[in-house]
């Protein structure tokens, strides 16, 4: 147990070099599955009882090759970073079960790249080292080229490399910033920086700024807050759907990143620097809801739609951690967790559509799908809309409910309206698309130029599955709010106690020479 905190990285890296050597086609597609899932079902129960041990209260600290100074890597493991584990986890299982429905024979190391991209988001979570954050980043990204760009072409392909293109300018802004970092702190630790950013000297004060402000600018580009967006409709669009799935929780990452760096080095005890950034950050998550909402309006395309709903949910949710407050945070991790399950549903519930139509793919004005994938896709797509536009009685419902509840009495006033007006305009979208998709009359199938109707396909079972788990972890969510919500606001109240945390893992890291 000692050793928990380093195993939702190591079992996943551990499952890609291991994926690797039992890819060729001569060992077969069973080993291969076998495989992968007997170290996401690992990586599953790690994250399980990571859970556990964090919601105890302490924070988990791990030392990797027990450095002498206090400047060492380490990784540390709180309620917050161990809830982003085990719902990265729950995602990527379900991810994967959809994927073996046959897509992954069509991409070369597929199951290598999962799990090298399970380990990239896992060790983003639980390191306590900026630069080692940059180095989970970057595993994280090259995987999610490997996995975006396997097997595509034409359209798909130039997508992808545009979100190649922007993803590396992104980490080179990363790496200058680390530099600046190391240069004005002294140091690379987030607990150590911590403790040194009330005391900088005013002379360096405005290089703090900047240091931290490129850090922010990082990663709000990660997580695409307004202006720097455009990367990801595209590209969540054009991938293959247990990919687009998994890639809902990249969002997230840069979310996490910001809250992290926000109540470490920007609480209220940074002295010059406490709040630094959220005063742009609010006004561009807004302007960025309102686009977002608006992408929802004018999709032509399920996918299309479902990308902004992603939009939309992080948007959200800058506004939630931006606000500050116990409440808002607690109320925000609940609508992480529940917008991450149910906007991932809703792309293979896009997926499914696309195969019950063959040709006509997931454009809204086109015929519905075959008799079966309409009824089992209508009612999942049902779920996940009443739950995704915070209609009651599902998550949805609760986690913005809990968020209105908890705004500050000041913030009323523009909050409000934003939030409740994205709600409607998205609920009109999902309606829109819902009447077109599954509820308008059949008609006679048209007959193609060269003679022949289109070819409509059918249910996969594992495809199937997949989705109602995703779902089902959404009601789930609904039918007991109570454990989940005292533990968002448990982890919440240890955020904004940033003291206690510093406090616990200068505690449990070597006293040896200072820098």
């Amino acid at each position: 147990m000692s050793h928990l905190p380093i195993l939702p990285i190591l079992i996943p890296l551990l499952g890609g070099a291991l994926s690797l050597f039992v890819e060729h086609r001569r060992i077969g597609t069973v080993v291969q599955r076998s495989v992968a899932w007997v170290f996401m079902l690992a990586t599953l129960a790690a994250s399980i009882l990571l859970a556990l041990r964090a919601h105890e209260g302490p924070v988990l600290v791990y030392l990797l090759g027990d450095w002498p100074a206090r400047i060492g890597i380490a990784l540390m493991v709180d309620r917050l970073s161990a809830l982003m584990v085990l719902t990265t986890s729950l995602l990527a299982g379900a991810c994967l079960l959809h994927a073996c429905s046959g897509w992954d024979r069509r991409a070369p190391h597929f199951h290598a790249l999962f799990q090298l991209q399970l380990m990239g988001l896992n060790g983003a979570f639980l390191t306590g080292d900026i630069f080692n954050l940059f180095v989970f980043f970057e595993v994280m990204l090259i995987a999610s080229y490997g996995l975006l760009l396997s097997g595509g072409r034409g359209v798909r392909m130039s997508a992808g490399l545009h979100y190649v293109a922007f993803n590396v300018a992104a980490s080179t802004l990363f790496l200058i910033a680390l530099g600046m970092v190391y240069g004005v702190f002294g140091t690379l630790n987030m607990v150590e920086i911590a403790t040194r950013v009330a005391g900088i000297p005013a002379g360096s004060l405005p290089l703090a700024k900047a240091t931290i402000g490129l850090l922010l600018v990082v990663f709000c580009a990660k997580a695409a807050l307004m202006p720097l967006y455009l990367w990801l409709p595209e590209a969540y669009t054009r991938a293959p759907a247990a990919v687009a799935a998994l890639f809902v929780i990249m969002t997230k990452v840069g979310i996490y990143s910001v809250l992290r760096v926000g109540s470490l080095m920007l609480g209220e005890d940074a002295g010059p620097l406490a709040g630094y950034g959220w005063d742009w950050m609010l006004p561009a998550a807004v302007a960025g809801l309102a686009l977002a909402t608006l992408g929802v309006l004018a999709a032509s395309r399920l996918r299309v739609l479902v990308a902004y709903v992603v939009l939309v949910s992080a948007t959200t949710l800058f506004i939630a951690f931006g606000l500050r407050s116990a409440g808002t945070i607690a109320a925000g991790l609940y609508y992480l967790v529940h917008s991450t399950f149910v906007a991932a549903a809703l792309f293979l519930i896009a997926d499914l559509v696309r195969r019950g139509r063959g040709d006509a793919g997931d454009v809204l004005r086109a015929f519905p799908p075959a008799p079966g994938v309409r009824v089992v896709a209508g009612a999942m797509f049902l779920v996940g809309a009443v739950s995704v536009a915070g209609l009651p009685p599902l998550s949805g419902f609760i986690g913005k409910t809990m968020l209105l509840q908890a705004i500050p009495e000041a913030d009323i006033r523009w909050a409000w309206p934003a939030l409740l007006g994205s709600s409607m305009l998205v609920i009109v979208g999902l309606t829109r698309a819902g009447t077109r998709i599954f509820w308008k009359p059949v008609p006679v199938l048209p007959a193609l130029p060269d003679g022949p109707r289109p070819v409509r396909g059918q249910l996969r079972l594992p495809e199937t599955i997949a989705t109602m788990v995703l779902l089902a972890l959404g009601v789930a969510m609904s039918v007991a709010p109570g454990p989940v919500t005292a533990y968002t606001r448990a982890a919440a109240e240890q955020l904004l106690a940033p003291s206690t945390y510093i406090d616990q893992v200068r505690a449990a890291m070597p006293q040896g020479r200072r820098p």
